[in-house]
Order: structure tokens, then C-alpha cells, then sequence
């Protein structure tokens, strides 16, 4: 059986994806630091560089393991929003989660009709 997957969710997927790995590495060197300068804390982006060919590619393995990485920055973002004195920093704490959240629900919804057809598969076979 072959599905059809929606590219749209995809292009949605890598486009945010990418987003929140710039908007991680600026918010930690230029836009508001917690250290003046910049800080070591840039490095929390780093994780976001791996997913980031699958999901151009549109792998669905990716996609779900990415969907449940960009949940850390989702809590994150929402603890740093409600938390942070700043009101920029606030302001980049919502942009995070709102991110987060474009990814996580792009990605359940390219991955969707694989999952129903594999389901429908394996209960064929049974």
C-alpha cells in the first residue's frame, strides 16, 4: 500500500524547525543574552541541527523523534515566558513555544496517514 503524505506539513515542519534553531542561537548571543556577550547557553540549539536533514527530506523516523525533541524546547519556552524578567526575553520565550508548538503539530500531522495505513496493515495481517 502506498500513502500519500501532505508536503505542506513538511515544508510548515522545516521552516519552523529552522526558525527555532536561529531564534535559539540569537536569543543566547545578541537579543538577550543571560550573560552579557553571550553565552554558553547557545548551545542549546545545538540539538535542533540534527533533525534537520531528515525533516527536510521528509523521513518519517525523523519526524517522530524530532516531534518529540522540540517538547523540551516547547517546556522551556513556556517556563522562560512566565518566568524571565525581561520583557524581550519574555517576548523571544513566546516565539519559542509558539515554534515548538507549529513543529510538534506539523510533524503528528505528516506522519498521520503513514501510521494509519501501517495500522491498517498489521491488522490485515493478523
Amino acid at each position: 500500500m502506498t500513502v500519500t503524505l501532505n508536503p505542506v506539513y513538511r515544508y510548515i515542519c522545516f521552516a519552523s524547525l529552522l526558525a527555532l534553531l536561529l531564534l535559539c542561537v540569537l536569543w543566547e548571543l545578541v537579543l538577550d543574552p543571560l550573560v552579557p556577550g553571550g553565552s554558553i547557553y547557545v548551545l542549546k540549539a545545538l540539538p535542533l541541527i540534527f533533525p534537520l536533514y531528515g525533516v527536510y527530506k521528509g523521513n518519517l523516523y525523523t519526524m517522530q523523534w524530532s516531534s518529540m525533541l522540540v517538547l523540551l524546547y516547547m517546556m522551556e519556552g513556556t517556563v522562560r515566558w512566565y518566568s524571565d524578567l525581561s520583557a524581550t526575553s519574555m517576548y523571544l520565550a513566546m516565539a519559542e513555544t509558539l515554534l515548538s508548538l507549529v513543529i510538534f503539530v506539523s510533524a503528528i500531522l505528516y506522519v498521520r496517514p503513514a501510521k494509519k495505513v501501517a495500522r491498517a496493515t498489521k491488522k490485515q495481517g493478523k
